[in-house]
C-alpha cells in the first residue's frame, strides 16, 4: 500500500494530510501563523516560517500516522495564489514575500495600464492588473527596492518555495504561473513580450511543469530535516482554486465551485482560454495544458462573518447557525454589502467599503449575522452572472466547499440565491486532497487526475435543493443589492418596504 502527502500553503495557516491510496485520511495536522503588516495596506511574510510550519506538520503527520516515510510513494503542493517570493544566487531569501492581499502597488497597477493600454492588457495578461499579483510588486520592487531588486536571481509563488526546500530545485507550474500578469495564458508560457516591456530579465522565472508532473526526489537536505525519504516523488501541485477543484472531483470542463474561505471564489472548469472584454474576472490555466478556469473573486466573504461574530460578541456556531436558521430570507430587509476590503470582481476597486443597508428596530443580531451570509452569497452569484455571460453554466449543480459549507443554514442560502443544487465533498480539506491526487498520479499509484478523483473523491450524502419561494425572495434583494452599489442611498427606501413585506410573508410557509 502506497501513501500520498498533500501539503496546502494557505495565507493564515499550513496544513498537511497523508492519505491511502483510496482516499482514506491517515493523519492531518495544521500550524496557524500570521502574516506581517509593517504599513497600512502591507501584507508579507518570511517564506522561512512557511517552512518551519512544513516541517513541523509532516513530522507531525508521520508520528500520529505511524507509515513508514518509504511508503509515502508522492508529495504534492496547494498554494495561496500570486504572492512574490524572492531568492539571490545563493538561494537565501531576499526580503519578506509580498502577498496576493498586498494593496501597495496602486501606482505601479496604474503604471501597467497606461503603458500597456486596455487592448494588451486583454490581450496579453487576459485577466485584470490588480495589487498583489506578482508583477505588480515585483515592479513595486524594483521602483521602490532597486538594491533588492539587482540580487535577484529567481522568483517564485510561495508553494513553490516549500517545493524548492524539498527538492533543491526551482520550478514552478502553469495554474500558478498563469495568475502571476507575467505569464501568456493562451500560449501557456512566460510572457516574453510583457517582461521585455517592464525590462524584467526572463531568467529569473522558472521552469513550468503540468499539475501532476513529477520534479524531483526530496533531497537529502530536506529528507533530514522533515524525516521524508529521499525515494519519495515531489509533484509540482497547483494553486489553491486549481487543487480545490481537483479535490472536489471538479475537473471536467462545465464543471463548477464556490469555495467561502477568507475570501470567495466561484470557479468554471473549460477547455478553451475564456477571453472578458471587461476584464472582470480571472481565467488561469488549469491543472494541464488545454484545461482552463474562469473564476470570479471576491475579497471577503467568510473574512466578513469572522468580523459580524467579532463585532456582535457570537462564538458558539452551533448556535450562530440555529438562529439564523430562524430568520426568513432576506433578514427583515437588510442587505449586506461584503466590500470590508475593497472588491475584485465586478467592481475592481480596492477602495469600496462595506455596509448594512435597511437597518431598523426589528433588526438584531441573528438578522445581521444572516445578512451577512446572504450578501456574501449575492456577491458570489455576481460572480456566477458574469460567468454565466461568458458562456459558462455549471452542468447540473455546483460544489460547495469552505466554511460555507460547514453551515447548514449557508449551504441553503447560496443555494437558494444561485438557484443551483449543491453538493459538498466529504473531506473538509479539498485543496490538500488535490494535492494529495496531484501526487499519486506523479509517482505513478494513479493513471491520471480523473483517476485520482474517482478513487478519492466521495460527497457528502444529501444535496442542498434550491427552495423556488426563497429564490423568488432574493431575486428581489438580488436586484437590489446590486442597485445599491450603482445608486447609494436613493435605494434605502425601497429595501426598507421590501423588508416589511417579507416579514408579513413571514407568517407563510416561505420560512421552512
Amino acid at each position: 500500500m502506497a501513501y500520498l502527502m498533500g501539503i496546502d500553503c494557505g495565507t493564515s495557516s499550513l496544513k498537511t494530510l497523508i492519505i491511502d491510496e483510496d482516499g482514506r485520511v491517515k493523519a492531518v495536522s495544521a500550524q496557524n501563523y500570521q502574516f506581517a503588516s509593517p504599513f497600512g495596506g502591507y501584507a508579507e511574510h518570511d517564506p522561512r516560517e512557511w517552512w518551519e510550519a512544513c516541517v513541523h506538520t509532516i513530522r507531525q503527520d508521520l508520528a500520529e500516522s505511524g507509515i513508514d516515510p518509504e511508503q509515502i510513494a508522492g508529495v504534492s503542493f496547494s498554494g495561496q495564489m500570486h504572492g512574490l517570493v524572492m531568492l539571490d544566487e545563493k538561494m537565501e531569501v531576499i526580503r519578506p514575500a509580498i502577498l496576493h492581499c498586498d494593496a501597495r502597488s496602486g501606482e505601479q497597477v496604474r503604471s501597467i495600464k497606461e503603458k500597456l493600454g486596455e487592448e494588451k492588457v486583454r490581450r496579453l495578461m487576459m485577466n485584470p492588473v490588480y495589487s498583489g499579483f506578482l508583477l505588480v510588486s515585483l515592479l513595486w520592487v524594483k521602483e521602490n527596492e532597486p538594491e533588492n531588486f539587482r540580487r535577484i536571481a529567481h522568483v517564485m509563488l510561495p508553494k513553490d518555495y516549500l517545493k524548492f526546500r524539498l527538492t533543491g530545485e526551482v520550478s514552478s507550474e502553469y495554474s500558478d504561473a498563469s495568475a502571476t500578469l507575467a505569464f501568456d495564458v493562451a500560449n501557456v508560457r512566460w510572457s516574453e513580450e510583457i517582461l521585455k516591456e517592464f525590462d524584467i530579465p526572463a531568467g529569473i522565472f522558472p521552469p513550468l511543469y503540468n499539475t501532476d508532473e513529477a520534479v524531483g526526489n526530496i533531497c537529502p537536505a530536506a529528507a533530514k530535516e522533515t524525516g521524508l525519504s529521499t525515494k519519495t516523488k515531489v509533484v509540482a501541485g497547483g494553486g489553491d482554486q486549481v487543487m480545490q477543484g481537483i479535490g472536489n472531483g471538479v475537473t471536467k470542463a462545465g464543471g463548477a465551485s464556490v469555495n467561502i474561505g477568507t475570501s470567495g471564489q466561484v470557479s468554471f472548469q473549460s477547455d478553451t482560454a475564456i477571453v472578458n472584454p471587461a476584464l472582470s474576472t480571472n481565467t488561469f490555466c488549469g491543472y494541464r495544458k488545454g484545461r482552463w478556469i474562469t473564476m470570479g473573486a471576491i475579497m471577503n466573504a467568510g473574512l466578513c462573518l469572522k468580523w459580524c461574530n467579532q463585532l456582535l460578541g457570537q462564538s458558539d456556531y452551533k448556535k450562530i447557525n440555529e438562529e439564523v436558521a430562524k430568520v426568513v430570507p432576506g433578514s427583515g430587509g437588510v442587505i449586506f454589502l461584503p466590500y470590508l476590503n475593497g472588491e475584485r470582481t465586478p467592481h475592481l476597486n480596492p477602495d469600496i467599503s462595506g455596509e448594512f443597508v435597511g437597518v431598523n428596530l426589528g433588526t438584531g443580531a441573528p438578522q445581521l449575522t444572516r445578512a451577512v451570509m446572504e450578501g456574501v452569497a449575492y456577491a458570489l452569484n455576481q460572480c456566477i452572472e458574469l460567468c454565466g455571460d461568458l458562456g459558462l453554466k455549471a452542468d447540473g449543480y455546483i460544489v460547495a466547499s469552505g466554511g460555507g459549507a460547514r453551515s447548514g443554514p449557508w449551504l441553503q442560502i447560496q443555494a437558494d440565491v444561485f438557484n443551483y443544487p449543491l453538493k459538498v465533498a466529504e473531506t473538509e480539506e479539498q485543496a490538500c486532497l488535490g494535492a494529495c491526487i496531484a501526487a499519486g498520479v506523479g509517482s505513478g499509484v494513479y493513471k491520471d487526475i480523473e483517476e485520482g478523483c474517482a478513487r478519492t473523491v466521495r460527497y457528502k450524502d444529501f444535496t442542498v435543493i434550491p427552495d423556488p419561494k426563497a429564490h423568488a425572495v432574493y431575486e428581489e434583494y438580488y436586484g437590489l443589492f446590486k442597485d445599491i452599489y450603482r445608486a447609494g442611498s436613493s435605494e434605502l427606501n425601497k429595501v426598507t418596504l421590501l423588508g416589511r413585506r417579507v416579514d408579513r410573508e413571514s407568517k407563510s410557509d416561505l420560512h421552512k
